[in-house]
């Protein structure tokens, strides 16, 4: 299993990327350790907004580059609303073979 997700930051900007270790992968965004993005050493972590899961490597890879395409005022109406997901990209992928997967 694989999750796509979308990370805020202190300073109200945006990141995107891929795991199949939620927990794992936000843990290292916050260390800022070798494992860190180049992004999220800049730019300090706050916490998960949204996450999707997908079977395979692939299929999130593509969900990531494409949500990496859409504005800021995109992914904040996104985070609002998931149900959106098909509007913003159903041109692009097949948001079916994607689940929101529920922060607790």
């Amino acid at each position: 299993m694989y999750y796509t997700y979308i990370l805020r930051c202190k300073d109200n900007t945006l990141y995107t990327g891929i795991t199949t270790d939620l927990f794992r992968r936000f843990k290292e965004h916050k260390e800022k350790g070798e494992k860190t993005a180049k992004y999220t050493l800049t730019h300090t972590v706050e916490r998960i907004e949204i996450t999707w899961k997908s079977e395979n490597r692939k299929l999130a890879s593509k969900l990531e580059y494409n949500l990496k395409k859409l504005t800021k005022k995109q992914k904040e109406e996104l985070i609002k609303n998931p149900n959106l997901l098909n509007n913003f990209l159903g041109e692009k992928i097949d948001t079916e073979l994607y689940e929101e997967e529920k922060q607790e």
